[in-house]
């Protein structure tokens, strides 16, 4: 156990979010402007009575040419490749985000633990100094990095707790560790099994055989004072059911153009709308917090308006009479909009365990999908269902779910629903926003898991704001990279609208493990099952059974162990599997070459004996062998 513990401490050690963190507390952890005289040029970490230092002018000569001053010797095996980049890097935020994100920590409850952990580690610091630095920072010729961030601050020591900082970091560089563990995991344990034949005539992914249109239209709903545009996807001979996407927190409604063409190629009608109180222009532009309450409210009741819409259109319109199919509609959501798509299908949310889990949340164990959700907790829910019963399918991509339903609130939903998830996702955790919700669902359901793939890997590169690629601790694919996931997208999200259609079989063969395995890469493995390993799924169950026993840490300690021992496993079924597989196909007769034989009445002494294992099979032949 000694052992496995510090073989644990020795990979956080290693992992980048100790790079970034380093990186982001030696210039982010700041205060109020100041003249140049008076920056701060020295880092002084005390551990106890133990106090160590660094100069930021040393922190800069490191960060622009690499050289490492006699000071800094002693930290030298932090001082890696990745820590410059950390140092170089800049942040590119929009003023009037940034504000608010401030203003939301210091004026709410859920920026209480961010506000003790930073008296923690910085206890001369406030959140209110870190917007008055962030201001100064931008004006700098260098823009917004840890050093000039650092040269905002006053006086000439900056004075940080060790072991406060010591924890944060480990419990981010834990996160990270638990996220590569099972990311390995699901790779080896969704793999593919059979042998399905798929169709060599037929392929999914390549574009229909009509031409798409485009009709953009806003839609104003007076009883709300709420206007909700969308984009109408179609084609002349448009004949199948209706897809309806909803966006994440922070995008629009183009986040899955490319699909919602394929789609309309394919001769369906595909409504792309957009959340006007959590899109990108809500986010930039909006006062107030930056994720609304009243949020996970309207968003299920923005779809149901549009559908009211779009059917009093389908039926008095010259134009649309007749024309859109509203009986059964597909809903597709990434993130947020995944959530939206479960309380669509009946999902409810449970405000007393969400509230509960709000209020021991930590800073540095947590990831910033399950800071959103618990904006849910302030927000009033009607006593009727805001369920949609025109909603028969739903897509889920990296949805946001987590603590929202508690243990019991996905048991209604009970329709067919396909998950994809990508496991080094940095927004959303795989396990508590993912799979434990997958666990949870009643009817059909399919997994697709994108091994490294991030949260907006699904998302068009051609509408994705380039600044939100280029964060720290959420580091995006670029565009080749993820282009044969958005191909793979387009058949499979195809093939799973296209049963609820006469032609259900004929696209059935593409729901599968082979089909995946098509468009896999070597960057980003492709995995799809109808339910989650029997490994993972005793991990998921140990690891809900041992969190009110034990601290964040504690806990994230135990799964990576428990996860190291799966993949150990693993690798232990391999070895055998493998060794197997190369032992002659009949097992030599060890009994017949040690006992004696007679010699036969013909042989004469100069003449060999004929050994058991050189002598012709004489029983009949065995099953043919197939290596595994």
């Amino acid at each position: 156990m000694r052992q496995g513990l510090l073989a644990i401490f020795g990979k956080v050690a290693r992992t980048r979010y100790w790079h970034f963190g380093l990186g982001l507390l030696s210039g982010g952890t700041i205060a109020t402007s100041a003249p140049p005289s008076l920056a701060v040029n020295i880092i002084n970490v005390e551990f106890g009575p133990v106090q160590t230092r660094a100069q930021v002018d040393d922190l800069a000569t490191f960060a622009q040419t690499g050289q490492i001053s006699p000071q800094l010797e002693p930290y030298q095996s932090l001082l890696t490749p990745a820590m410059r980049q950390s140092l170089q890097r800049h942040l590119n935020v929009e003023p009037s985000v940034r504000d608010r994100f401030v203003q939301d920590l210091m004026g709410t409850a859920k920026g209480r633990p961010f506000v003790t952990m930073l008296s923690q580690v910085a206890p001369d610091l406030t959140p209110a100094m870190i917007q008055a630095a962030l201001q100064t920072a931008e004006e700098s010729p260098h823009g917004v990095t840890a050093i000039t961030l650092l040269q905002a601050l006053p006086g000439e020591t900056l004075t940080l707790d060790g072991m406060a900082l010591v924890r944060l970091l480990s419990q981010l560089g834990l996160s990270r560790l638990e996220q590569t563990a099972l990311s390995r995991v699901l790779d080896q344990e969704l793999t593919g099994r059979g042998a399905l034949t798929l169709a060599s005539d037929f392929e999914p992914s390549v574009p229909g055989p009509h031409v798409p249109e485009r009709w953009s239209v806003s839609f104003r709903d007076h009883e709300r004072d709420r206007v909700i545009p969308i984009d109408l996807y179609w084609s002349d001979s448009t004949s199948g059911p209706m897809v309806v996407l909803s966006h994440g927190f922070g995008a629009d409604r183009y986040f899955l153009r490319y699909l919602a063409e394929h789609l309309a190629s394919h001769g369906f009608t595909v409504v792309a709308l957009e959340h006007p109180g959590s899109n990108v222009d809500a986010l930039i532009r909006q006062e107030g917090a930056i994720l609304p309450a009243e949020e996970f409210v309207e968003r299920p009741q923005d779809v149901s308006f549009i559908l009211d819409r779009l059917a009093d259109l389908n039926e008095h319109s010259f134009f649309l009479r007749d024309r859109l199919r509203m009986d059964s509609i597909t809903l597709i959501g990434h993130s947020l909009g995944g959530y939206t798509g479960l309380v669509l299908a009946g999902a409810k949310v449970d405000p007393i365990t969400l509230a509960n889990f709000c209020a021991t949340l930590e800073v540095g164990a947590s990831t910033p999908a399950e800071w959103f959700q618990c904006a849910a907790a302030e927000a009033e829910f009607p006593a009727e269902s805001l369920a949609d019963s025109r909603i028969t399918q739903l897509v889920l991509m990296n949805p946001l779910a987590g603590q929202l339903f508690g243990s019991a609130g996905l048991r209604p939903v009970k329709l067919p629903t396909l998950v994809v998830t990508s496991t080094s996702d940095g927004i959303a955790s795989v396990s508590e926003q993912q799979l434990s919700p997958f666990n949870q669902l009643a009817g059909p359901r399919s997994l697709v898991a994108i091994i490294g793939g991030t949260h907006l890997s699904v998302g068009d590169p051609d509408n994705i704001n380039p600044a939100l690629t280029q964060v720290p601790f959420m580091p995006e694919h670029g565009a080749a990279k993820t282009a044969p996931l958005r191909t793979y997208l387009n058949g499979l999200v195809l093939s799973f609208a296209m049963q609820q259609t006469p032609q259900a079989g004929r696209y059935q063969p593409f729901l599968s493990a082979e089909y995946a395995a098509q468009f896999s890469t070597q960057e980003l493995p492709l995995r799809f099952s109808d339910r989650l390993p029997a490994s993972v799924d005793r991990w998921l169950t140990t690891r809900d059974r041992l969190a009110p026993r034990l601290t964040p840490t504690l806990k994230r300690i135990a799964s990576v162990m428990h996860l190291e021992l799966i993949d150990v496993q693993h690798r232990i079924a391999n070895w055998r599997q493998d060794t197997v597989a190369q032992l002659p196909i009949r097992p030599i007769d060890l009994a017949a070459r040690i006992s004696p034989r007679p010699h036969a009445p013909f042989q004469t002494a100069t003449q060999p004996l004929t050994r058991e294992f050189d002598r012709p099979a004489e029983s009949p032949p065995s099953a043919p062998h197939s290596a595994n």
